[in-house]
C-alpha cells in the first residue's frame, strides 16, 4: 500500500517511469528496470552488478543443465549418447559434459567482453549522468537510430552461415547442431522483427504482420517523446556509426570470417554488454526527463526496457550454442579476437557521437593504454572495411566521397601484425 503523503516516507511518482520519494531519493518500478536504486548508483556499480547478475543468471542454467530432469539435460545428453556409438566422433568431449568446463568458459569469456572499455566511455557516463540537453538528445537519438536499424540483420547474416553444407566434425549430429545453433540465433532475430508464431491459427493476417511491433517502432517511440516528426528521424550514418554498422555486418555475414567468428559477433560481441550501456542510457534519460520535466514515459523508452530485460536471456542462449563449436585455445582465441573488433568498432561509434552531439573530442581507443589482448591479432577486418566503404551508397552515410575514399580504421593491433 502507498504511504500517505503525510508519512516522512511519502513518494509521488514522475510520469510512470521513477518514484521520487520525499527525502528526494528515487526507485525504479520493476518494469523499468530490474534495479530500483539505478539512478542512485554511479557507472562502476552499474557496470559491476550487471557482469555480477549475468555470471549468477549463467550460473544458474549450468545448474539446471546438470538436472536430469531439466529438458535441456536430456536433450543434450541424448545427442551425446548417439555420437557416443560413433567412433570418433569428439561431441561427447564438449565442455557441456564435464562439470564446470562450461562456467569457466563463460566466465573467461565474459570478464574478456565485461572489461572492455567500451563499457565505460566517456559518452556512456555523461549521458547517465544526465549532463545533456534536449537538443542533444535529439542528436544522439536520431544518429543512434542508425545502429539500432541495421545490426539486428546481422543477426540474420549469421544464421545464414550455419547449413547443411557447413564443415562440422559431429558426423551424425552435424546437421543437429547446426540447426540448435540456428534456433538461438531465429529467436534472437525474432524478437528484433516482433515476429513468431508456430501454430496456423496464430499466424497473423497481412496487416497485422506489416504492424509488428519491431524495435524499430518501438525506437519510432522515443521520437514520439522528444516531438521529433517522422521525416525527421531518418538521417545519414555518421563515418564511426558507418564504421560500427559494417564490422557487425562483415564479421557476421562476410567470407572472410568463420560461422564461429560470426556467431561470437553476434552473440558474445553484441549481446553481453547491451543490458549494461542501455541501462545507462535509460537511467541518463529518465533523470534528464524527471530533472528538466520533460514528458517522456515508459512508452518512449521501451526498446531500452525491453534490451535491459531479454538480451541477458539472448546472450546466455548464444553462449551456450557457442560451446559446440569452441573446442581448441585457437578457437577461444578467434572468439576474442571477433568480439575485439566489434568493440573496437563501438567504440569508435561513441567517440563519433560525442564528438557530434557534445562538440567534444574523445582520446581513440588506441590511445588509451589499451592492454594487448584487446588488440587485434590479424589486419581481415581493415582490408574488409575499406572494400565496404567503398561500395556505400550515395546520401546513405554523411560526406559519402569522403567516406568512401576513408583510410583510417577504429581497430588496435597487435605489434607487429
Amino acid at each position: 500500500m502507498s504511504p500517505s503523503t503525510n508519512s516522512p516516507t511519502a513518494a509521488r511518482m514522475f510520469s510512470d517511469l521513477v518514484e521520487i520519494r520525499a527525502d528526494g531519493t528515487t526507485r525504479l518500478p520493476e518494469n523499468v528496470h530490474p534495479m530500483a536504486d539505478l539512478l542512485e548508483m554511479d557507472t562502476e556499480q552499474v557496470l559491476q552488478q550487471f557482469k555480477q547478475s549475468q555470471q549468477r543468471d549463467f550460473s544458474q542454467v549450468i545448474g539446471e543443465l546438470e538436472d536430469p530432469a531439466n529438458p535441456l539435460h536430456r536433450l543434450l545428453f541424448d545427442l551425446r549418447d548417439i555420437a557416443a556409438r560413433q567412433s570418433g566422433n569428439p561431441f561427447p568431449d564438449n565442455r557441456l559434459f564435464t562439470p564446470g568446463a562450461l562456467e569457466a568458459l563463460f566466465l573467461e569469456l565474459h570478464d574478456h567482453v565485461m572489461d572492455h572499455p567500451v563499457w565505460r566511455h566517456p559518452f556512456f557516463v555523461r549521458v547517465f549522468e544526465g549532463r545533456f540537453d534536449g537538443e542533444q538528445l535529439g542528436r544522439f537519438a536520431r544518429h543512434y537510430f542508425n545502429q539500432i536499424k541495421n545490426t539486428r540483420q546481422c543477426v540474420a547474416l549469421a544464421l545464414g552461415r550455419f547449413s547443411g553444407v557447413m564443415a562440422l566434425p559431429y558426423g551424425v549430429l552435424n546437421e543437429r547442431i547446426s540447426e540448435l545453433t540456428q534456433i538461438v540465433l531465429s529467436q534472437l532475430v525474432a524478437d528484433e522483427y516482433g515476429v513468431g508464431s508456430h501454430a496456423v491459427e496464430d499466424y497473423p493476417s497481412m496487416g497485422s504482420l506489416f504492424a509488428s511491433t519491431t524495435h524499430i517502432v518501438m525506437y519510432r517511440q522515443l521520437f514520439e517523446g522528444l516531438d521529433i516528426p517522422f521525416e525527421q528521424q531518418d538521417v545519414p550514418l555518421l563515418h564511426g556509426v558507418a564504421d560500427n554498422v559494417l564490422t557487425q555486418r562483415l564479421v557476421a555475414g562476410n567470407a572472410a570470417f568463420s560461422p564461429l567468428e560470426a556467431l561470437a559477433s553476434v552473440g558474445l560481441g553484441m549481446e553481453w554488454g547491451v543490458p549494461e550501456f542501455f541501462s545507462l542510457l535509460l537511467g541518463g534519460m529518465i533523470r534528464f526527463a524527471k530533472d528538466n520535466d520533460v514528458a517522456l514515459n515508459r512508452r518512449h523508452l521501451h526498446v531500452f526496457i525491453a534490451h535491459v530485460r531479454y538480451d541477458v536471456l539472448h546472450a546466455i542462449a548464444v553462449m551456450l550454442v557457442t560451446s559446440f563449436f569452441a573446442r581448441e585455445p585457437r578457437d577461444i582465441a578467434a572468439i576474442k579476437n571477433a568480439t575485439n573488433a566489434l568493440m573496437a568498432a563501438r567504440y569508435g561509434m561513441m567517440n563519433d557521437l560525442h564528438r557530434h552531439v557534445f562538440g567534444e573530442p574523445c582520446a581513440a581507443l588506441d590511445e588509451s593504454g589499451l592492454a594487448d589482448h584487446y588488440r587485434l591479432q590479424d589486419r581481415r577486418i581493415e582490408v574488409e572495411l575499406r572494400r565496404a566503404r567503398a561500395q556505400v551508397a550515395e546520401g546513405t552515410v554523411e560526406r559519402g566521397d569522403a567516406y568512401r575514399a576513408k583510410q583510417e580504421t577504429p581497430f588496435p593491433f597487435l605489434p607487429g601484425v
